[in-house]
């Protein structure tokens, strides 16, 4: 018994030590600190895989289904960890599949602090993956990852968030796997016990297809103030923003929160914007919208001292990722500006409009595919 609560103890989360822990929080904080230049983190991962103060590691405690092909991932989190993120962020994850790691961004699907008694009290976060047909990555996660697998994680992030307190009219507007960071939103109001005049309309194709469904049936139950519509594109096509007026009469008084597939987004955005709501609106996109297919060409990686062969269609960061080389990432969608590095040789072409780089520029590497051969500095 001893020993495990020290284990507990060692591989809790070491970040803002000082504001939050007792002395000898601090000073396991600081022992980590002064030591990580002499010790090789690789030691630490030795003498436990959560023991790691260079880099933030999770192990995946449970895996559970939601349909058919989505499941959600419920991960302890070790040393580092910052679990006061604001629900609606998303976090990067790194999972190693035969030799090699492999880097994607999902929403967090749990609130902030959380802990679940099944876990022992400790606090943990969750996930929520859809396997998706040409997603090597979505469909391990949903059907081949194990528990207890440790993964890599980069610290939460993103500004499609639920403020505090939440206005008091609310409208979600998702279809698919957009439900997942708002999952996090009510998951987070309700467990604060502020839940506001919430209306949450859901776009799934058939009612075992709907990710949560009895979550949010629960929700619907429970609170007065929180309606949950339910639209079967199987049954009635495609959601019509013509509809909005009947279904919920005052959205335009309402602040609005929108993720699901690239082209319904785009709509939401045009009707909100001929409706003058635009500043009313937060929109979260999972994909981006690729125009600008090239020839590709072979991208070097200088620093690494790797190269790899892609087409036009492969971005520069999954083709670094593919060669083992670590790149920096964050969003993926070209929004945060996390993954810039420089061209050192060569052309590369935005995928979103075909514009093109050269030697010297700057690039987003989650946007940008190669334009013949190039180079990197990375």
């Amino acid at each position: 018994m001893v020993f495990k609560n020290v284990r507990e103890w060692l591989e809790a989360p070491a970040a803002s030590v000082a504001e939050r822990g007792g002395r000898l929080n601090v000073l396991r904080g600081a022992v980590a600190r002064v030591t990580t230049p002499l010790l090789p983190d690789d030691y630490l991962h030795l003498a436990n895989p959560l023991w790691s103060a260079r880099e933030l590691r999770g192990r995946i405690v449970d895996v559970r289904a939601e349909t058919t092909d989505s499941a959600t991932l419920v991960i302890k989190p070790g040393w580092g960890f910052d679990f006061t993120y604001q629900p609606g962020q998303y976090i990067g994850i790194g999972i190693l599949v035969d030799g090699r790691w492999h880097w994607r961004s999902y929403s967090l699907t749990s609130p902030p602090n959380w802990s679940e008694p099944g876990h022992g009290g400790k606090r943990v976060i969750s996930i929520a993956v859809k396997a998706m047909p040409e997603g090597f990555l979505s469909s391990h996660l949903v059907g081949g990852v194990q528990p207890g697998t440790i993964v890599r994680l980069q610290t939460p992030r993103g500004g499609f968030v639920l403020p505090d307190p939440p206005p008091a009219k609310v409208l979600f507007l998702t279809a698919g796997s957009g439900i997942t960071p708002v999952m996090a939103m009510l998951r987070t109001m309700d467990r604060r016990q502020n839940v506001t005049d919430v209306v949450h309309l859901h776009s799934a194709r058939t009612p075992e297809d709907v990710m949560f469904g009895r979550e949010l049936r629960d929700l619907h139950d429970r609170h007065p103030s929180f309606t949950s519509h339910l639209h079967l594109t199987a049954e009635r096509g495609k959601f019509a923003l013509s509809e909005l007026d009947a279904r919920i009469p005052d959205w335009r008084e309402r602040e609005t929160w929108a993720c699901g597939p690239a082209g319904l987004l785009d709509d939401i955005e045009t009707h909100w914007r001929a409706a003058g709501l635009s500043d009313r609106l937060h929109v979260e996109r999972f994909e981006i919208e690729r125009s600008a297919v090239g020839e590709g060409g072979t991208v070097s990686f200088a620093r690494s001292d790797r190269s790899v062969a892609v087409d036009g269609a492969t971005s520069l960061l999954e083709a670094g990722e593919s060669a083992g080389v670590v790149m920096p990432f964050g969003c993926r969608m070209g929004i945060c500006q996390t993954c810039v590095v420089t061209i050192t040789s060569g052309h590369t072409r935005d995928l979103r409009n075909g514009d093109e780089r050269r030697e010297g520029d700057k690039v987003q590497t989650c946007i940008s595919a190669a334009a013949g051969d190039c180079a990197l500095d990375i």
